[in-house]
Protein backbone atom coordinates (compact mmCIF):
# COMPACT_ATOMS: atom_id res chain seq x y z
CA UNK A 1 0.00 0.00 0.00
CA UNK A 2 2.73 2.33 0.95
CA UNK A 3 4.71 1.42 -2.71
CA UNK A 4 1.55 2.27 -4.34
CA UNK A 5 1.46 5.68 -2.53
CA UNK A 6 4.63 6.70 -3.50
CA UNK A 7 4.54 5.57 -6.79
CA UNK A 8 1.15 7.99 -7.03
CA UNK A 9 3.41 10.58 -5.22
CA UNK A 10 5.79 10.68 -8.25
CA UNK A 11 2.95 10.38 -10.85
CA UNK A 12 1.92 13.58 -9.21
CA UNK A 13 4.92 15.37 -9.25
CA UNK A 14 5.64 14.58 -12.79
CA UNK A 15 2.43 15.95 -14.08
CA UNK A 16 3.43 18.94 -11.81
CA UNK A 17 6.59 19.51 -13.20
CA UNK A 18 4.74 19.09 -16.94
CA UNK A 19 2.07 21.19 -16.06
CA UNK A 20 4.46 24.13 -14.56
CA UNK A 21 6.19 23.50 -18.35
CA UNK A 22 3.02 23.78 -19.96
CA UNK A 23 1.71 27.07 -17.91
CA UNK A 24 5.72 28.68 -18.65
CA UNK A 25 5.33 28.19 -22.49
CA UNK A 26 2.18 29.35 -22.17
CA UNK A 27 3.01 32.72 -20.51
CA UNK A 28 6.56 32.80 -23.03
CA UNK A 29 4.29 32.73 -25.90
CA UNK A 30 1.64 35.31 -24.83
CA UNK A 31 4.72 37.84 -23.51
CA UNK A 32 6.10 37.44 -27.14
CA UNK A 33 3.02 36.67 -29.47
CA UNK A 34 4.21 39.94 -31.52
CA UNK A 35 7.86 38.31 -32.15
CA UNK A 36 6.32 35.06 -33.06
CA UNK A 37 3.69 36.50 -35.49
CA UNK A 38 6.87 38.10 -36.69
CA UNK A 39 8.97 34.94 -37.21
CA UNK A 40 5.76 33.04 -38.55
CA UNK A 41 5.70 36.15 -41.45
CA UNK A 42 9.17 35.89 -41.67
CA UNK A 43 9.31 32.23 -42.58
CA UNK A 44 5.92 32.29 -44.56
CA UNK A 45 8.09 35.38 -46.72
CA UNK A 46 11.55 32.86 -47.06
CA UNK A 47 9.20 30.01 -48.33
CA UNK A 48 7.19 32.18 -51.03
CA UNK A 49 10.78 33.61 -51.91
CA UNK A 50 12.00 30.34 -52.74
CA UNK A 51 9.10 29.85 -54.49
CA UNK A 52 9.64 32.98 -56.65
CA UNK A 53 13.47 32.56 -56.82
CA UNK A 54 12.39 28.96 -58.77
CA UNK A 55 9.88 29.92 -60.92
CA UNK A 56 10.94 33.53 -62.19
CA UNK A 57 14.76 32.67 -61.85
CA UNK A 58 16.39 29.42 -61.80
CA UNK A 59 13.61 28.19 -64.51
CA UNK A 60 13.80 30.83 -66.84
CA UNK A 61 17.89 30.81 -66.26
CA UNK A 62 17.98 27.35 -67.32
CA UNK A 63 15.98 27.82 -70.15
CA UNK A 64 18.56 30.52 -71.75
CA UNK A 65 21.63 28.15 -70.65
CA UNK A 66 20.35 25.16 -72.32
CA UNK A 67 19.52 27.44 -75.64
CA UNK A 68 23.08 29.33 -75.39
CA UNK A 69 24.39 25.42 -75.24
CA UNK A 70 22.48 24.18 -78.08
CA UNK A 71 24.10 27.21 -80.39
CA UNK A 72 27.96 26.16 -78.49
CA UNK A 73 27.10 22.50 -78.86
CA UNK A 74 26.46 23.30 -83.44
CA UNK A 75 30.03 24.63 -83.19
CA UNK A 76 31.31 21.39 -81.14
CA UNK A 77 29.94 19.14 -83.27
CA UNK A 78 31.28 20.68 -86.38
CA UNK A 79 34.91 20.22 -84.79
CA UNK A 80 35.50 23.93 -84.40
CA UNK A 81 36.45 24.38 -80.64
CA UNK A 82 37.27 27.58 -80.71
CA UNK A 83 33.81 28.98 -81.58
CA UNK A 84 32.34 26.18 -79.47
CA UNK A 85 34.50 27.43 -76.40
CA UNK A 86 34.51 31.48 -76.45
CA UNK A 87 31.77 31.83 -79.21
CA UNK A 88 31.37 33.86 -82.53
CA UNK A 89 31.14 37.51 -81.63
CA UNK A 90 27.78 36.95 -82.73
CA UNK A 91 24.63 35.18 -81.21
CA UNK A 92 27.30 32.30 -79.70
CA UNK A 93 28.90 33.14 -76.11
CA UNK A 94 30.84 29.76 -76.44
CA UNK A 95 30.88 27.19 -73.46
CA UNK A 96 33.25 29.24 -71.27
CA UNK A 97 30.99 31.84 -70.90
CA UNK A 98 27.77 29.82 -70.09
CA UNK A 99 29.81 28.25 -67.61
CA UNK A 100 31.14 30.95 -65.59
CA UNK A 101 27.59 32.62 -66.05
CA UNK A 102 25.50 29.76 -65.15
CA UNK A 103 25.29 28.02 -61.70
CA UNK A 104 22.77 25.43 -62.76
CA UNK A 105 22.92 21.53 -64.37
CA UNK A 106 23.13 23.74 -67.86
CA UNK A 107 25.62 25.38 -66.68
CA UNK A 108 28.09 22.44 -65.68
CA UNK A 109 26.96 20.47 -68.89
CA UNK A 110 29.15 23.76 -70.25
CA UNK A 111 31.71 23.03 -68.01
CA UNK A 112 32.47 19.74 -69.39
CA UNK A 113 32.65 20.72 -72.87
CA UNK A 114 35.02 23.63 -72.47
CA UNK A 115 37.06 21.47 -70.81
CA UNK A 116 36.81 18.72 -73.50
CA UNK A 117 37.58 21.82 -75.64
CA UNK A 118 40.44 22.86 -73.83
CA UNK A 119 41.72 19.49 -73.71
CA UNK A 120 41.58 19.27 -77.48
CA UNK A 121 43.26 22.83 -78.07
CA UNK A 122 46.38 21.54 -76.19
CA UNK A 123 45.29 23.82 -73.10
CA UNK A 124 45.72 21.28 -69.63
CA UNK A 125 45.31 23.57 -67.44
CA UNK A 126 42.51 25.44 -68.45
CA UNK A 127 41.01 21.83 -69.43
CA UNK A 128 41.67 20.94 -66.01
CA UNK A 129 39.74 23.89 -64.43
CA UNK A 130 36.80 23.72 -65.94
CA UNK A 131 36.60 19.88 -65.89
CA UNK A 132 36.81 20.23 -62.31
CA UNK A 133 34.02 21.87 -62.22
CA UNK A 134 31.25 19.27 -63.60
CA UNK A 135 29.80 16.19 -61.65
CA UNK A 136 26.97 14.09 -62.58
CA UNK A 137 24.85 10.85 -61.53
CA UNK A 138 25.14 9.43 -65.17
CA UNK A 139 27.36 6.75 -64.62
CA UNK A 140 28.76 6.63 -68.46
CA UNK A 141 29.75 10.69 -68.88
CA UNK A 142 30.68 11.40 -65.19
CA UNK A 143 33.37 8.99 -65.04
CA UNK A 144 34.55 9.66 -68.49
CA UNK A 145 34.48 13.38 -67.10
CA UNK A 146 37.05 12.58 -64.31
CA UNK A 147 39.29 10.37 -66.43
CA UNK A 148 39.48 13.39 -69.09
CA UNK A 149 40.75 15.30 -65.69
CA UNK A 150 43.12 12.42 -65.19
CA UNK A 151 44.72 12.88 -68.85
CA UNK A 152 44.90 16.42 -67.95
CA UNK A 153 46.99 16.41 -65.10
CA UNK A 154 49.20 13.66 -66.70
CA UNK A 155 49.98 16.22 -69.46
CA UNK A 156 50.83 18.82 -66.74
CA UNK A 157 52.89 16.02 -65.09
CA UNK A 158 50.52 16.46 -61.79
CA UNK A 159 50.93 12.61 -61.72
CA UNK A 160 49.40 12.59 -58.25
CA UNK A 161 46.68 14.54 -58.99
CA UNK A 162 46.06 12.36 -62.12
CA UNK A 163 46.01 8.80 -60.26
CA UNK A 164 43.66 10.38 -57.94
CA UNK A 165 41.55 11.44 -60.40
CA UNK A 166 41.44 7.56 -62.69
CA UNK A 167 41.01 6.00 -59.34
CA UNK A 168 37.59 8.04 -58.65
CA UNK A 169 36.61 7.33 -62.30
CA UNK A 170 37.29 3.50 -61.82
CA UNK A 171 35.06 3.66 -58.61
CA UNK A 172 32.07 3.80 -60.84
CA UNK A 173 32.48 0.28 -62.01
CA UNK A 174 31.78 0.92 -65.80
CA UNK A 175 32.95 -2.01 -67.65
CA UNK A 176 34.56 0.10 -70.01
CA UNK A 177 36.08 3.10 -68.60
CA UNK A 178 36.47 1.56 -65.33
CA UNK A 179 39.11 -1.00 -66.49
CA UNK A 180 40.65 1.94 -68.45
CA UNK A 181 40.96 4.22 -65.69
CA UNK A 182 42.65 1.56 -63.55
CA UNK A 183 44.50 0.90 -66.56
CA UNK A 184 45.82 4.26 -66.84
CA UNK A 185 46.50 4.96 -62.90
CA UNK A 186 48.45 1.73 -62.82
CA UNK A 187 50.60 3.28 -65.55
CA UNK A 188 51.31 6.07 -63.26
CA UNK A 189 51.34 4.18 -60.39
CA UNK A 190 54.73 2.38 -61.81
CA UNK A 191 55.81 5.85 -63.89
CA UNK A 192 56.08 7.27 -59.98
CA UNK A 193 57.50 3.99 -58.29
CA UNK A 194 54.73 3.33 -56.44
CA UNK A 195 55.05 -0.80 -57.31
CA UNK A 196 52.47 -1.57 -54.54
CA UNK A 197 49.54 0.48 -55.96
CA UNK A 198 50.49 -0.83 -59.73
CA UNK A 199 49.65 -3.65 -58.57
CA UNK A 200 46.88 -3.44 -56.72
CA UNK A 201 45.31 -1.56 -59.90
CA UNK A 202 46.27 -4.36 -62.78
CA UNK A 203 45.05 -7.07 -60.19
CA UNK A 204 41.95 -5.46 -60.16
CA UNK A 205 41.44 -5.33 -64.06
CA UNK A 206 42.35 -9.25 -63.86
CA UNK A 207 40.05 -9.98 -61.48
CA UNK A 208 37.04 -7.53 -62.03
CA UNK A 209 37.03 -7.10 -65.82
CA UNK A 210 38.36 -10.25 -67.30
CA UNK A 211 36.54 -9.63 -70.50
CA UNK A 212 37.56 -6.16 -71.22
CA UNK A 213 40.40 -5.00 -73.97
CA UNK A 214 42.78 -4.12 -71.00
CA UNK A 215 42.83 -7.57 -69.28
CA UNK A 216 44.08 -9.12 -72.59
CA UNK A 217 47.39 -8.13 -71.83
CA UNK A 218 47.27 -7.24 -68.12
CA UNK A 219 50.06 -10.06 -67.15
CA UNK A 220 52.40 -8.27 -68.87
CA UNK A 221 52.27 -5.08 -66.76
CA UNK A 222 51.82 -7.29 -63.02
CA UNK A 223 54.96 -8.91 -63.86
CA UNK A 224 56.54 -5.41 -64.31
CA UNK A 225 54.77 -4.34 -61.31
CA UNK A 226 55.78 -6.99 -59.09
Amino acid sequence: MAKKKEEFVKQDEQLQEVNDALTGAGKWIEDNSNLISWIVCGIAVVVMGIIAINQYVIKPKALEASNENAKAAAYFQAGDFEKALNGDDAECIGFAAIADEYHNQQGELAALYAGICYFEKGEYEEAAKYLKKFSADDLNIDPAARQLLGDAYVELGEYSKAAKAFESAAESGNDIIAPMSLKKAGIVYLHEGENGKALKAFKAIKENYPSSAEAQDIDKYIAVAE
